[in-house]
């Protein structure tokens, strides 16, 4: 993935101009409070040289009715700004969120088998989330504070000039400290994402393999693993603390010794009579308004350099190449016979490893294929290039006659029914999981799919019935039960094209008798592709094709693999036996 920092055009782009308004709004907000901070340095002067030596009593009145408006100004203004900026800054995270999110589901099957779940988690909930101080007060903070200090330094010099240029140099020489420290901070910032994400996914992965943890008595290896992430996680804060701490420490110091000599100058001054005391007070305030913002800025800076590095992976993600590529796939089918064909078909996941070598079949519209083989052949491979999670590196797979890389996935896809062999099940109800690939069945259709594979049999003996709460993946149900709801989404579908993987494989015997019913009946006048090791399944195929390091050893239907006492009749004998 490249490293790459991100564009600060692009987040300009993506985040700050379409919120131009609410921006222009917050800064013209921090705009009324910096001046409204302003009086009180101007009323000390007065109050000290003119108010009180004179004993002007109206003076007084006025001066403090003048410093109060303004502190109900800065009140009212920094109310405003949360309210309108921070505000709209969680909107727009929520919405990133989503954005990120939708991305991901568009992202290809590929991508996903080299992420761990808990990191990508961790990209959509948390790199996200620095947004907040482009949009929100950290960006207008930062900008209303250089404005407040640049008018502080014009009214400092017209006050001083000498004590001003003194200050400044350390001044200068604690912002040229900071730059340097913010560009040591943001990789490190941007690999705390990384680690963070990996820890989460680890995290995530022992949580769902809790039953797999306790039962090879693992709990210990699994925390030292934890420990030792969180450990780099600490390690990595270590280094940013160092480098905050190195801003802060420095800015103490050369803020300090600018105080000391302030001091010293300013009583210089004072005793010589050049330099009046409210002139000198005055001077001070204006000082800590001008000091003031640029220390805050030190703070938003890490800040805003957290939420580049954040934007960095997320920009890196935004930016991945989706696998319904428009250019390429803009066929978009209408209803399909479901005629699929292979021609010379090779695949390999990584370069120069061939999994499938020059496959070629026709699986004619409502016929059944079934694919045997150890495992490892390229079974599931070849099953995976039927639904689109895999193009092939050369060959071509046509579905009636249209070359499937080019049409539309979502045309293709809403015409397709999968049974995956750990019949993935999402948390929540039966009925929920079987009404997932179409939410507006009728509760006619729902029950025709729930008898069909005969998930009434067991939810019957539940006292909740279809409404059960089956638990995370499912984990309530049996292997048999779980398989069964899946084939009944797969039934309520009505795809045309139907990819069985391992169906029956976690089935007993009384279980495999009513689904192989079922699946009799949902495979009529449907096209599909059935992976099985147990053979007694799949006895009824139309042809039946030994896969064998990736090649078509045999095929043929059942009767004519047994005659050829080949590759088949050994698989199918050897389990006869067992």
């Amino acid at each position: 993935m490249s490293k790459k920092k991100v564009s600060y055009k692009w987040a300009f782009k993506e985040f700050i101009w379409p919120r131009k308004g609410i921006v222009l709004v917050g800064l013209i907000l921090i705009i009324f409070k910096s001046l409204s901070g302003l009086v009180l340095p101007y009323a000390s002067k007065n109050l000290i040289d003119e108010v009180i030596p004179n004993r002007d009593m109206k003076a007084l009145s006025l001066l403090l009715a003048a410093v109060c408006f303004a502190i109900l100004i800065q009140a009212v203004t920094s109310f405003l700004l949360t309210k309108i900026l921070s505000v709209e800054a969680q909107h727009l995270i929520s919405k990133l969120r989503a954005q990120v999110q939708k991305k991901l589901l568009k992202l290809p099957v590929s991508f996903f088998d080299n992420q761990k779940s808990g990191a990508l988690v961790s990209r959509v909930m948390t790199d996200v989330e620095g947004v907040r101080n482009l949009v929100g007060t950290g960006l207008v903070q930062l900008i209303g504070g250089s404005i407040t200090a640049i008018i502080s330094l014009i009214i400092l010099l017209k006050i001083n000039a000498t004590m001003t240029f003194f200050v400044l140099v350390p001044v200068s020489l604690f912002a040229f400290i900071a730059l340097k420290a913010f560009g040591k901070i943001r990789p490190i910032f941007r690999e705390r994402g990384k680690i963070n994400a990996e820890v989460t996914g680890r995290l995530t992965e022992t949580l769902n393999g809790i039953r797999v943890i306790k039962g090879f008595n693992a709990e210990n290896q699994e925390s030292k693993t934890f420990e030792d992430g969180v450990e780099k996680l600490f390690l990595n804060v270590k280094k940013s603390l160092t480098a905050t701490a190195l801003i802060t420490s420095s800015s103490a110091f050369l803020l300090g010794l600018a105080s000391a000599g302030i001091m010293g100058i300013g009583g210089y001054f004072i005793m010589n009579e050049s330099m009046t005391y409210g002139e000198f007070v005055s001077f001070t305030l204006f000082l800590g308004f001008m000091i003031a913002p640029i220390v805050q800025m030190s703070n938003i800076g890490s800040q805003l350099t957290e939420a580049m590095a954040g934007l960095d992976r997320t920009q890196e993600l935004m930016e991945m190449a989706e696998e319904q590529d428009p250019l390429n796939r803009n066929i978009v089918l209408q209803e399909i016979k479901g005629d699929l064909k292979y021609k010379d078909v090779s695949f390999s996941y990584e370069k120069g490893k061939e999994v499938l070598h020059s496959i070629s079949f026709d699986a004619p519209a409502g016929s059944v294929t079934a694919l045997v083989g150890s495992s490892g052949s390229g079974k599931s491979t070849i099953a995976g290039l039927a639904a689109t999670y895999l193009n092939p590196n050369s060959g071509l797979i046509t579905i009636d006659g249209i070359d499937l890389t080019k049409v539309d996935l979502s045309s293709y896809r809403s015409q397709l029914g999968v049974v995956l062999q750990d019949d993935f099940l999402f948390e929540g109800t039966i009925r929920e999981n079987i009404l997932f690939p179409r939410p507006e069945a009728s509760e006619e259709q729902l029950l025709a799919a729930v008898k069909g594979a005969y998930v009434n049999e067991f939810t019957e003996r539940f006292e909740e019935g279809l409404d059960t709460v089956i638990g995370e993946r499912g984990v309530k149900l049996s292997g048999g039960q779980r398989q069964r709801i899946s084939i009944a989404r797969a039934i309520l579908a009505n795809p045309k094209i139907i990819l069985l993987d391992e169906a029956t494989s976690n089935l007993d015997t009384e279980s495999e008798m009513f689904i192989q019913k079922s699946l009799h009946s949902l495979m009529q006048n449907r096209t599909t592709l059935v992976i099985a090791h147990r053979l007694s399944t799949i006895k009824q195929a139309d042809q039946i094709l030994v896969i064998e390091n990736g090649n078509i050893a045999e095929r043929g239907n059942h009767e004519e693999l047994i005659e050829k006492k080949g590759r088949y009749y050994d698989l199918y004998t050897y389990q006869s036996k067992i």
